[in-house]
């Protein structure tokens, strides 16, 4: 059984085995959680997501996808990337948003990690509304199938953190 646990704080201040990563799919950084990430992991992960581009994905991560990378400096063995979807009014990409979570789980699996970090996916600059994330998030996690004995879903503010509260309740 897996344990769900809201921190509100900084992802980049856990203290887990895995740390998921809001990538974009270029996996070379960018702003967000992705940003922070980066700058604190330091140029160790950035070096891996390129050999990862060299590699695997020439054409950049999927949508829905994750991949793991060191963790550099952070207080955590490994960063799981995974690229979120941008919210559409008009297409239904609940889909895609649950396959991060769902993928990310997987790749945990494959590591041996038991304790995995989550950022609220999608819902800064791809626009995803906060209470469908978070709906969408408790309930992929909560029905995964997995070995991670704690998801910890660290969010950034009180609204963000009052809205997974709810639905976790």
């Amino acid at each position: 059984m897996t344990t769900i646990t809201l921190v509100r704080g900084d992802i980049t201040r856990q203290t887990v085995d895995a740390i998921v990563n809001a990538a974009n799919s270029s996996l070379l950084g960018g702003g967000g959680v992705d940003g922070a990430i980066h700058r604190r992991g330091g140029p160790a992960i950035l070096e891996e997501c390129r050999a990862l581009r060299a590699s695997r994905y020439g054409k950049g991560l999927p949508t829905g996808r994750a991949v793991a990378t060191t963790a550099g400096e952070l207080d955590a063995r490994w960063v799981i990337h995974t690229v979120g979807p941008v919210h559409s009014g008009s297409e239904d990409r609940s889909e895609l948003l649950a396959s991060c979570y769902r993928e990310s789980l997987r790749v945990a699996d494959e590591l041996g990690a038991r304790t995995v970090a989550f950022p609220a996916i999608s819902t800064g600059v791809y626009r995803w509304p906060m209470d469908d994330a978070a709906r969408i998030a408790v309930e992929t996690v909560r029905s995964a199938r997995t070995a991670v004995e704690e998801v910890r879903f660290v969010l950034f503010d009180d609204r963000a953190y009052e809205t997974f509260a709810a639905r976790l309740n």
